[in-house]
């Protein structure tokens, strides 16, 4: 199991920009890094620096994932026919965290993680605890009947900070949610620009 080893917030003031379009982003008030050094002049970054910048933004995006997973996923998006960067997206984009997130039943991908841990998921109908397990196309995600009356869900769903995308079919009554399709990279709804291409760039050096 991953776990989250640093704050949350501390991702987006390191990238500088509001990475989960989140209104409690403290990089809406202090765009600048954290520390006492976080307001110092920024030097220019290198090549490597740029692609490390746009490895750690998506890795954070998806709750932080851990070098090792984040590692594996990119080895398993290469293996794939078509496009890397667009390969990677998909497996990540095909997390049963990330899926949970997309159809808004938790309001971010970290309560996304905790919630599936918790056991408050089945994917067709079969408790699954595993964030990072890989959700096929016409799987069928839902909240177990005993943790739909949670506030987190219920606020959630009625929250108008994010969209669900075309490729989550959500059921709001029945808090019930099929992965129509693996999305393309052009699909995914980042709130900030993502840069795949430069990730693959990073671990293909």
């Amino acid at each position: 199991m991953s776990k989250r080893i640093q704050a949350k917030y501390k991702i987006d003031r390191r990238s500088g920009e509001n990475i989960w379009g989140r209104p409690k982003s403290p990089v809406n008030k202090r765009p600048y890094g954290p520390g006492q050094h976080g307001q110092g002049r920024k030097s220019k970054l290198s090549d490597f620096g740029i692609q490390l910048r746009a490895k750690q933004k998506l890795k954070g995006y998806y709750g932080n994932i851990l070098e090792k997973g984040f590692r594996r996923v990119y080895t398993e998006a290469t293996r794939m026919r078509g496009d890397t960067s667009e390969n990677l997206i998909g497996l990540l984009e095909s997390r049963l965290d990330a899926v949970v997130y997309r159809a808004k039943f938790v309001p971010t991908v970290f309560a996304a993680r905790q919630f599936v841990n918790h056991g408050h998921v089945t994917v067709n109908g079969i408790k699954v605890n595993i964030p990072s397990y890989r959700v096929r196309v016409g799987d069928v995600v839902e909240v177990r009947e005993k943790s739909r009356t949670m506030a987190l869900v219920l606020e959630a769903l009625e929250s108008a900070e994010r969209e669900i995308p075309d490729y989550v079919d959500l059921d709001p009554k029945a808090m019930k949610a099929t992965f129509v399709r693996i999305p393309s990279f052009d699909e995914v709804p980042y709130p900030v620009v993502m840069e795949p291409n430069l990730v693959v760039e990073f671990y293909s050096r």
